[in-house]
């Protein structure tokens, strides 16, 4: 099959076009907003455990926790009013039964593991979270399931080679990463 100059850079148009529509479509459906959120949750959560002990470390988490799941409602719903079709329920069901089936996997995985420590639960949460964000980009967003795995790897790059600076190494790279990917969606797509 033999394509002219002309019909090549034509179909290479139609791509760049459907590529920048799709990152548009990511873009404006506040999927970044979410992506920042918990960026900020984990700064502020791991750099916390880092340093701090006792209860007020757990304050924080339940507190950073539950105002981002606030947040997240409050923004899902508002762009669930933006984005209603007939399908949008049965995906919002599928999604959370997808989630909470992960969650109960992750803390099977916990139970049989049994890690001896702090570190080793959180990365347990951590790969099965980033395992969860890349299934449902591959399903809902294929251009923008990427940024997962990265994610994973910094973590277990915290992880095995700097377990000194492990949380430290999670609240600043890893969800200082989100925040920035967050922010990157947001103003560059």
């Amino acid at each position: 099959m033999n394509i002219s100059p002309n019909e090549a850079e034509e179909s290479l148009e139609a791509i760049r076009k459907i590529t920048q529509k799709t990152r548009r479509s990511i873009s404006g459906s506040g999927a970044y907003i979410f992506l920042i959120i918990t960026g900020i949750i984990w700064l502020v959560g791991f750099v916390a455990t880092q340093f701090l002990t006792g209860k007020i470390l757990v304050a924080i988490w339940v507190g950073m926790s539950v105002l981002g799941s606030v947040i997240a409602v409050l923004l899902g719903t508002q762009n669930s009013k933006r984005v209603r079709s007939s399908s949008t329920s049965v995906y919002v069901k599928r999604i959370l039964i997808f989630w909470i089936s992960l969650i109960f996997f992750c803390l099977a995985a916990i139970a049989i593991a049994q890690p001896v420590n702090g570190k080793q639960i959180t990365m347990f949460i951590i790969l099965f979270t980033m395992l969860g964000q890349f299934a449902m980009e591959m399903v809902l967003s294929f251009s923008s399931s990427w940024w997962a795995v990265p994610i994973a790897a910094l973590a277990l790059v915290g992880y095995l080679f700097f377990p000194n600076i492990f949380y430290l190494w999670m609240g600043v790279l890893v969800g200082g990463c989100m925040i920035a990917l967050g922010l990157s969606i947001r103003f560059r797509w």
